[in-house]
């Protein structure tokens, strides 16, 4: 009788399901949840090799494929011995084929693709820390030509030990910032009794040579001395010949880094700085157009190029060092040489400037935290005389830098017109005071617009409009490339979702499209995203960089709190001079705090439109476009309106509902175990009945004790399940789909 109840009671489960569990009022907050990658563990591998990932991050529910940008590295579900998943570990494997250095992985959710975490592929041996290391005594051995991934602890230090060999060339690197860790590392090799022989606080490596056989330490810990999970790092140690450079490790591209190389441009220059030249007997003659590969090496180097220019001439000048990576801020001053051998300034050349204002760090949002300028230098030059010139180069941080890595890449040439183009997630203004940089992966909710800000650094003289693009895009999944204007550097990229979407994820292809010198041309845009969501700029700098792909995903298991969108899918005519009444359907699928919306709009020409409000109560609105105010040129245009509102958002209320079933089948099976405990037994006769019952007795008292136990986690579950599904106000942004608009010219009326 008892075992029947416990049959029955999984079928509560099915009626239950259809329950949801109460709501609690909860605070504000900003942006709805998006999942995001935050940790792996280990943070990269060897080549053809297989090992173990755990992940960690937020708002990774209904986990499927752990995605990665290179097709050489693949994954899948860790199993248990039953078959079932393991809670965030996956097996990957990493091809023979898999080319070294940094690829990113992101994992598949339930809300669609999460944001991305460096994963470092290298051909040496790797290994992973796992016991205690903040002795000296439990320091960890370490075998040189490896790689070992580690994670700090707070306010200690992590030791490792290795044995080295007297003239062994050793590089020692610790790779921290450059594979998205939090950590800012200081390394230390010492002797074997932990007394330091070398310090490196910068960031850098540590190229040591023994002086002899023996046992030696390195000290790894953050400058501050902070740690946790997300200061993590990947310690190597490596041997080269004496006489080689020291290497470069692989490491993320910071944002400004979109605009280099030039295209067309040849793996290698084709000639190289020859030292010394910083001196007037000693300048180095060069020809234009030239291509020169150079260094600011030794400290303080000043490298000087001599060459013959005819009046009139106008020559483009362009230099990367910032955007290879390098702690470098180029300078050029280009010289006119007299008749007298006098060098007189022509032209200083500096810093490539952003194309868009960047954020001051300042109380409320003015402007994003992506910086798309540089340390190097794009100009120009025009002769002023024939004759002779110079051009001296240094780096103005080099006064006391001695390293042989800070190199550079000097360009001149005549105008080659062109442009290059980054994209990242809108942010803006969502209440007074904000300052948040979330990372916002291309995720899209069913009936959603996201925008993203393009900007765009233009070179050698180039300033015609740019047809923005993305394409290879899931099913049901549509692009808007709202154009960058002529001379403009800003654009906006709009993503839409069918309001019933299926879910879906592709590799997409983003790009700008422009005439240049009566030639329609294509260029590959980059994308950027914050290394971590950063929710208050005041506890921490922001830290974005380049991704290095474009995925975009659908999610079919929510939709947008509300969607606007124009009253009919049509082109809106209308003739320049009027003003333009556009209808627009609202569909609202949550509550809002608060009753009105208030709107700007998005397009080139149509930015300057009053912002206007529009009811959150109604179910269709309408905007009005003053192009008597406006007066855009006739032609074809898309726009789109924006704003921001605050949704009552439950997250995954689903997840209410199955812990409320849980807890009623948890409490029916404790109930059926105390029934077993009533039912009458018959009288134990003899002394094996009197045994069968005793362990009769003992089964329903474990049971009845796992089953308040079961109880017990039930309900703590379900108050955690009910307090994550709790309708939450939640300020996010809000952008209609684009819409499209045609201005005709206005009829002239003649007088007869």
């Amino acid at each position: 009788m008892n075992d029947k109840v416990l049959d029955v009671v999984p079928r509560l489960l099915v009626l239950i399901l259809a329950f949801t569990g109460p709501s609690v009022a909860m605070a504000q907050s900003v942006c709805l949840p998006a999942p995001r990658l935050l940790t792996t563990m280990p943070m990269g591998g060897q080549v053809g090799t297989t090992l173990d990932v755990t992940i960690t991050g937020e708002s990774l529910e209904e986990l499927d494929q752990l995605r990665f940008s290179h097709p050489a590295i693949t994954a899948t579900r860790k199993l248990a011995d039953d078959g079932s998943p393991v809670a965030n570990q996956y097996v990957v494997t990493i091809a023979a084929d898999c080319p070294p250095g940094i690829h990113e992985a992101r994992v598949m959710t339930r809300l669609g693709i999460s944001s991305s975490r460096v994963f470092s592929v290298g051909a040496l041996p790797e290994t992973t820390a796992t016991t205690p290391n903040t002795k000296l005594e439990t320091a960890l051995p370490i075998a040189i030509d490896s790689v070992c991934n580690g994670k700090m602890t707070a306010k200690a230090i992590d030791y490792y030990s290795f044995e080295g060999k007297q003239g062994q060339r050793i590089i020692v690197n610790c790779a921290a910032r450059g594979i998205d860790s939090k950590l800012n590392p200081v390394l230390v090799v010492a002797d074997a009794k932990g007394n330091d022989l070398r310090v490196e606080r910068r960031g850098g490596s540590i190229d040591f040579t023994p002086e002899a056989d023996g046992k030696y330490v390195i000290k790894v810990h953050d400058l501050t001395f902070d740690g946790g999970p997300y200061h993590f790092y990947r310690l190597t140690l490596q041997t080269i010949p004496a006489d080689a450079p020291l290497p470069l490790f692989a490491s993320t591209r910071d944002v400004n880094a979109f605009s280099w190389p030039p295209i067309g441009l040849a793996a290698t220059a084709a000639m190289t700085e020859v030292e010394p030249n910083d001196k007037a007997e000693e300048i180095q003659k060069i020809t234009l157009p030239c291509d020169i590969a150079g260094s600011f090496f030794p400290a303080a180097d000043v490298d000087a190029y001599e060459f013959t220019a005819k009046m009139g001439e106008v020559w483009w000048v362009e230099v990367a060092s910032d955007r290879l990576g390098r702690p470098t801020d180029p300078s050029i001053v280009v010289q006119q040489v007299n008749d007298k051998g006098e060098a007189v300034d022509l032209v200083e050349l500096s810093d490539i400037p952003s194309p868009v204002k960047v954020s001051s760090n300042g109380y409320s949002y003015d402007g994003p935290c992506y910086n798309a300028g540089s340390a190097d230098i794009l100009g120009k030059v025009e002769i002023k005389q024939d004759g002779v010139h110079r051009l001296r180069i240094t780096d103005l941080f080099g006064g006391t830098r001695n390293d042989p890595r800070n190199v550079y890449r000097l360009i001149i040439r005549k105008a080659e017109p062109d442009f290059a183009i980054v994209g990242w997630a809108l942010h803006m203004n969502l209440r007074n005071g904000d300052r948040n940089a979330l990372s916002k992966p291309m995720a899209l909710r069913g009936g959603a617009t996201m925008a993203f800000e393009v900007v765009v650094v233009r070179r050698d003289g180039f300033d015609g409009p740019i047809e923005l693009g993305l394409d290879n895009l899931p099913a049901g999944v549509t692009a808007a490339g709202l154009t960058i204007p002529k001379g403009a550097s800003r654009g906006i990229l709009l993503l839409t979702a069918d309001e019933k979407v299926e879910p879906g994820l592709t590799s997409a292809n983003f790009f700008g499209r422009a005439e240049i010198n009566g030639e329609m041309v294509t260029r590959q845009g980059s994308f950027a995203s914050m290394t971590w969501p950063v929710k208050d700029q005041w506890q921490e700098i922001p830290t974005p960089r380049l991704l290095a792909d474009v995925p975009v995903s659908a999610c079919g298991a929510e939709a947008a709190p509300l969607t606007i969108a124009a009253a009919e899918e049509k082109v809106y005519e209308a003739k320049a001079g009027e003003k333009l009444t556009i209808p627009l359907t609202q569909i609202r699928r949550n509550e809002f705090s608060g009753a009105i919306l208030n709107l700007q709009t998005f397009g080139p020409g149509f930015e300057g439109n009053a912002a206007f409000d529009v009811s959150l109560k109604d179910d269709a609105t309408e905007a009005v476009v003053d192009l008597t105010k406006l007066k855009p040129q006739p032609g074809d245009y898309t726009i789109a309106f924006y704003g921001s509102a605050v949704a009552k958002y439950a997250d995954h209320p689903q997840v209410a509902a199955v812990a409320d079933a849980e807890e009623a089948l948890a409490k029916a099976q404790a109930k059926a175990a105390e029934a077993a405990n009533l039912a009458p037994e018959a009288p134990a006769v003899t002394e094996e009945e009197k045994k069968a019952a005793e362990v009769r007795a003992k089964e329903i008292a474990d049971r009845q004790k796992k089953a308040a136990e079961a109880v017990v986690a039930a309900e703590k579950k379900l108050q955690t399940a009910q307090t994550q599904a709790a309708p939450k106000d939640i300020v996010d942004i809000v952008v209609s789909q684009p819409i499209q608009i045609r201005v005709v010219p206005a009829v002239e009326v003649t007088q007869k």
